[in-house]
């Protein structure tokens, strides 16, 4: 009886953690898209393109992550488990703050020393003043040095499943950066430095609140145990946080370097345009991050207790979500790209040179959040060598296309690199790591938890994509984007075994409460 109780409270604190990131993700992703065209007006497209180059700045830190990132949530989900004793879980901490401390101080000194390189030689400006460039940069360079530094608390506040906390933390602190900056650019100043200012001091509240938490958590550890820094308490997790190193570097060089050499080639403005297109397009992988967040500590925790069914139950549960939801939301922006874009910015100029982008890349990321999801399987094993020569792979074929599309095709090119090759990924190695890991489920999970859900959302974002009228009026730009969402994340939700149960349950407990009530009537 207990047992079942704790696997029912589980199961309700699992679903309150995806209901919650969601919420944060969609409010975080609406916020800061929405917010995009403001920013344009009151900065200008140059500008603007330097916030896009600050998304490298970011992606340059994960480099130095060296895998210590999920190294430190998968630890905590352990401790959090029992799995690891106190002592060994506080020396561990330890160690990973001091190793963030020196590779951040190194990771910005290397960005600030490259400043001057970068603001005259890399970036294509024709209005911005090259001192106002460096400047900006530099403060790139400590900004991304101290949001790299949150991701250590974050592993441990993730670790622990406290994830209804990070999610108001994030919209909080996502109202600020995104929405807060505005009175500062229409009523103060609209220059790079005014802005990058007041982001360091968003990234000094985040990195203050998240260690907060993080130390909280800590209390659960009995007083007297000695947190002391040492090298040692590393050790035993080198061989899967060097694994997990290589396979991020892969990840961000390969998702990041057709952004760095667009950067170089494309003017400034053009460049802001790109990156919108972009923007827009992993709103995708956000509405996926919350499942995948939500699943990863679950899922360790399952493997830990042996509990392999249940393991695999709530990973194809989860796949089923994510198809509904992310491949829903990837075919919707595919197929209304133009109109999005026109409605949204009513800027004829950005949405010719957008929509194309904004639909290649929608599709790719709507076919990597499916192939992301192997990858927690082996994370939860402990066992992610597939993941790495699958990486190893990827960045064999992903370097040399995306730097001859980029510089052929420009943005539409690379889009066609990043769709093509996260296709492939789908195709051959998704396979090989189930079949490895989870005999005799690769067939079911493809037939079931994907495909149905895919090619139905298609077969009706298809048929609506030719049947609209094209119109110049912004209100039936509106109801064509509404209405297309709406339909082809219904369609996956029709196709979705376990979204249709659940529909069904919601609707007979509807019903079985009406006819309660007309009987008291």
């Amino acid at each position: 009886m207990w047992v079942h109780l704790r696997r029912r409270l589980a199961i309700m604190n699992f679903k309150q953690n995806i209901a919650t990131n969601y919420a944060s993700q969609i409010y975080v992703m609406l916020i800061s898209i929405v917010i995009l065209p403001l920013y344009i007006k009151y900065m200008g497209a140059e500008t603007y393109g330097l916030v896009g180059f600050f998304a490298i700045f970011q992606a340059v830190f994960n480099l130095l992550d060296m895998g210590l990132t999920p190294t430190m949530a998968r630890e905590t989900g352990r401790f959090s488990s029992g799995a690891v004793d106190s002592l060994n879980y506080k020396r561990f901490v330890r160690a990973l703050e001091g190793i963030f401390v020196a590779v951040g101080i190194l990771g910005a000194g290397i960005i600030l020393c490259a400043s001057g390189y970068i603001s005259r030689k890399w970036l294509h400006a024709n209005q911005l003043p090259v001192s106002e460039i460096r400047t900006a940069v530099q403060l790139m360079a400590v900004i991304g040095a101290l949001r790299w530094m949150c991701g250590l608390y974050r592993g441990a506040v993730t670790g622990a499943e406290h994830l209804v906390w990070l999610a108001w933390y994030n919209t909080f602190i996502a109202t600020l950066r995104f929405v807060g900056i505005l009175p500062i650019l229409m009523y103060v100043n609209s220059t790079p430095t005014v802005f990058f200012c007041y982001q360091l001091f968003v990234a000094i509240v985040e990195l203050a609140g998240l260690s907060l938490a993080s130390y909280y958590i800590l209390r659960i550890i009995p007083r007297g145990v000695v947190g002391r820094w040492s090298w040692k308490p590393l050790r035993p997790m080198l061989k899967f946080s060097s694994t997990i190193a290589f396979t991020s570097a892969v990840w961000v060089i390969a998702t990041q370097s057709d952004k760095l050499i667009l950067s170089k080639t494309l003017p400034l403005a053009d460049y802001g345009y790109y990156t919108l297109a972009v923007l827009v397009a992993s709103g995708v992988m956000v509405v996926s991050g919350p499942v995948g967040g939500a699943l990863l500590p679950r899922m360790v925790k399952l493997e830990a207790e042996g509990d392999h069914a249940g393991l695999i139950r709530i990973y194809r549960q989860s796949t089923q979500l994510v198809a509904v939801v992310a491949g829903g939301g990837a075919i919707a922006l595919a197929f209304c790209a133009e109109s999005l874009l026109r409605l949204w910015t009513g800027n004829m100029v950005l949405t010719q040179k957008a929509a194309p982008i904004l639909s290649l890349y929608a599709m790719g990321n709507g076919v990597l959040a499916m192939s992301a999801f192997p990858y927690y399987i082996q994370y939860a094993k402990g066992d992610v060598k597939l993941h790495f020569f699958a990486s190893f792979a990827w960045l064999v074929l992903m370097i040399p296309s995306i730097i001859w599309a980029s510089l052929h095709y420009g943005g539409v090119g690379a889009g066609y690199v990043w769709l093509g090759l996260n296709v492939i990924s789908f195709v051959v190695w998704v396979p090989l790591v189930h079949n490895r890991f989870v005999p005799g489920l690769n067939f079911q999970w493809y037939r079931d938890d994907v495909l149905k859900i895919y090619l139905f959302a298609g077969l009706i974002g298809y048929c609506l994509s030719t049947i609209m009228p094209h119109s110049d009026s912004r209100y039936w730009l509106a109801v064509q984007v509404g209405l297309m969402g709406l339909l082809v994340v219904s369609a996956g939700v029709l196709a979705s075994s376990v979204l249709r149960c659940k529909l069904k349950q919601i609707i007979w407990r509807q019903r079985h409460f009406t006819s309660i009530m007309n009987e008291n009537v």
